[in-house]
């Protein structure tokens, strides 16, 4: 009876372990990381997915490149696009891939490219 117990025991631990770990991933996906984090330390976010949310500042339509700046209070960041541009003063929350686009001497360039919405 006893060793029962102990197996539905070990079983609802790892239950609420594993529930646990799908809450946090969940919870990652849902809190933005601040653009002055992804600029202080580019070489650690470069090709990660990550989430920014702030206001539009600038938008930018190229021949072959459209783009728009986003501020969250800690930095601002370009955001490369395939979608429709935002508008000025949007806030907007952006879900992309940090790419670091090129490094000269010490100076970074660093740009999330959104991934496209969902169909």
């Amino acid at each position: 009876m006893s060793v029962s117990r102990c197996r539905g025991g070990t079983g609802r631990a790892a239950l609420v372990v594993l529930f646990g770990l799908f809450v946090l991933a969940s919870c990652a996906a849902i809190f933005a990381t601040k653009i002055s984090e992804i600029k202080n330390a580019p070489s650690k976010y470069d090709g990660r997915k990550v989430t920014i949310a702030g206001k539009v500042t600038n938008t930018h339509n190229l021949l072959v490149l459209q783009y728009y700046d986003v501020d969250d209070g800690t930095g601002e960041i370009p955001v490369v696009t395939e979608s429709a541009l935002p508008k000025e003063g949007d806030t907007v929350r952006v879900k992309g891939r940090v790419n670091q686009a090129f490094v000269l001497g010490t100076a970074r360039f660093v740009v999330i490219v959104e991934e496209p919405p969902s169909r």
